[in-house]
């Protein structure tokens, strides 16, 4: 079930799926495809999950001056309040993480358990390194071997789909490209205000992931007071796309 809600005068549209215990879901840049994935539907089984689309993702307006996650961090904190959201536990998945670790900084009161998929948001290294891979322009062949472990899930045949759901495919990526690409992928500032997190927070990395690696992952993990950090084989940037039972069952673990 889809509803529109008005956020800071915008249209934000937020789905709600399955039945148990609420759990707030912050989809990827993948969220076409999440959306409607085996991941989904498995954590369906036992919780309530809520799922906003972001600002010019899905079916969301996407007003001119909203410019990176941070902006849309505050949107999703006022969509919390509105939908009177306490003590409930929160998923980010890639970008979604990045967005959830944007609004724990700010406030973590409403929110009971943290988890976060690969989530992109920090520079570890110096101005020279590359912690996080450029996928813009490298060759989609190389981007997809980057991604994924099994390339295959990184195909896509749009022949028959209907030009509706190509369309959001399409606004999807031109929105992770304008909120994510200057600076590349991360808020200088949040890697220092992630100390401010202080609730349990659990940490799932692709073991495969050649977009942003392991050790990317453990050092943005580090900085987050007691949290942990587990990695996924035979998974790339997205496992929960690539090893969606297993990464339910981590999930289910943390937050029982």
């Amino acid at each position: 079930m889809s509803e529109f809600l008005t956020i800071q005068g915008m249209k934000i549209e937020v789905e709600r799926m399955g039945s148990g215990s609420p759990l707030l879901v912050l989809l990827s840049e993948e969220a076409a495809f999440e959306r409607t994935s085996p991941f989904i539907a498995d954590l369906a089984k036992t919780h309530e999950l809520i799922i906003p689309q972001a600002p010019g993702f899905g079916k969301s307006d996407r007003p001119d001056w909203i410019s990176s996650p941070d902006d849309i961090s505050y949107i999703y904190l006022d969509l919390v309040e509105k939908l009177g959201l306490k003590n409930i536990p929160v998923l980010g998945l890639s970008l979604g993480g990045w967005i959830a670790a944007e609004m724990a900084v700010k406030d973590d009161s409403f929110i009971s358990k943290l988890v976060m998929v690969n989530p992109f948001g920090v520079k570890i290294g110096g101005p020279y390194d590359r912690d996080i891979q450029d996928i813009w322009t490298l060759h989609p062949t190389k981007v997809a071997e980057l991604k994924y472990y099994d390339t295959d899930f990184g195909k896509r045949d749009y022949s028959s789909s209907p030009e509706e759901d190509v369309s959001i495919v399409a606004r999807n990526l031109e929105s992770f490209a304008r909120f994510c690409w200057d600076p590349y992928m991360h808020n200088p500032k949040l890697k220092i205000r992630l100390s401010r997190i202080n609730v349990p927070t659990q940490f799932i990395w692709g073991e495969n992931d050649g977009v942003t690696s392991t050790a990317y992952g453990k050092a943005y993990s580090a900085h987050v007071p007691g949290a942990s950090f587990v990695t996924v084989p035979k998974a790339g940037h997205y496992p929960q796309i690539e090893q969606p039972a297993a990464v339910a069952q981590i999930v289910n673990t943390f937050l029982a």
